[in-house]
């Protein structure tokens, strides 16, 4: 696995705030292409990482040695898979919401509005896909999706023109659903018009909120004494609820006042980091 094909955003920042100690035990809720987990193994540490992509376990097996385990599973699941695993309370949980390069680089995925796929979006195997979705759903649930998810101003529109288009003929492909919305809304200067709709249903498809919501309240049930919490965001909604969750819950100290993000050289290097924020705690 080569730094071209995966690279962690803000690794050095999110590994010093895990405080990494040699023989301690770690979570990688999202092992994506095991940048994070392969920094945490070279200082000293032992991982447990996740991840529900089904090719996650291959690139995993290339780490090999002993010091990493691999689940199968989405990381809301996280108490249930480290009872499993026989592993005590946890030294620290690392989580980079991203989605992995992986998938969108991957057209049968049908994460990227840009390349022609199959209207998928799953981070797993399981549940219904997004043109499951988009050919069933009412016009009026559709509308709230894209509002609550993406923040698109023109959901209502996007919504009338997915309904209008699906009863000439299903809407199968990314490629098919981004043209419906880019005549429905036409061009725009900042960003592809398709992108906060193709954000929001990724985030429905996947219930990634409501996993982010799990994962962080099973962190107060299995982070040791002082272990640490780092969580890595990439838009509002997630960062959102990581912050409140951090102030208001009395089971942990905030290391992060302000949200770190990337340096101006990273994100020059890699333009994915510019959106991300890096909040973390402590367990107390």
């Amino acid at each position: 696995m080569t730094a071209e094909l995966h690279q962690p955003v803000m690794l050095s920042e999110a590994l010093d705030l895990l405080n990494v100690q040699p023989g301690g035990v770690y979570v990688d809720a999202t092992f994506g292409g095991g940048g994070h987990t392969r920094g945490i193994i070279e200082r000293g540490g032992q991982v447990l990482a996740l991840d529900q992509d089904p090719d996650a376990h291959k690139r995993a097996e290339r780490l090999g040695g002993v010091a990493i385990r691999f689940a199968k599973d989405n990381f809301r699941n996280l108490e249930a898979v480290l009872t499993s695993q026989g592993l005590p309370p946890v030294n620290g949980i690392l989580a980079d919401l991203g989605v992995s390069s992986f998938h969108f680089d991957d057209p049968e995925r049908g994460f990227s509005y840009q390349q022609e796929g199959p209207l998928d979006m799953r981070m797993g195997d399981e549940g219904p896909t997004a043109a499951e979705i988009v050919n069933t759903l009412p016009e009026e649930e559709l509308a709230n999706i894209i509002w609550r998810y993406g923040e698109e101003r023109q959901s209502r529109r996007i919504a009338r023109a997915i309904v209008a288009a699906r009863a000439q003929e299903p809407i199968e492909t990314t490629t098919q659903l981004a043209e419906i919305i880019r005549r429905a809304v036409g061009f725009r200067k900042a960003g592809h018009p398709a992108r906060r709709t193709f954000q929001a249903l990724r985030i429905y498809v996947n219930d990634e909120l409501g996993a982010l919501t799990e994962l962080l309240e099973a962190a107060g049930r299995v982070l040791a004494p002082g272990g640490r919490l780092v969580v890595i965001s990439f838009h509002s909604l997630e960062d959102r609820i990581v912050k409140h969750f951090l102030r208001d819950d009395p089971r942990f100290q905030v290391l992060t006042k302000k949200p770190l993000v990337a340096s101006a050289a990273e994100q020059e290097k890699n333009p994915r980091s510019r959106s991300a924020k890096l909040r973390a705690g402590e367990r107390i």
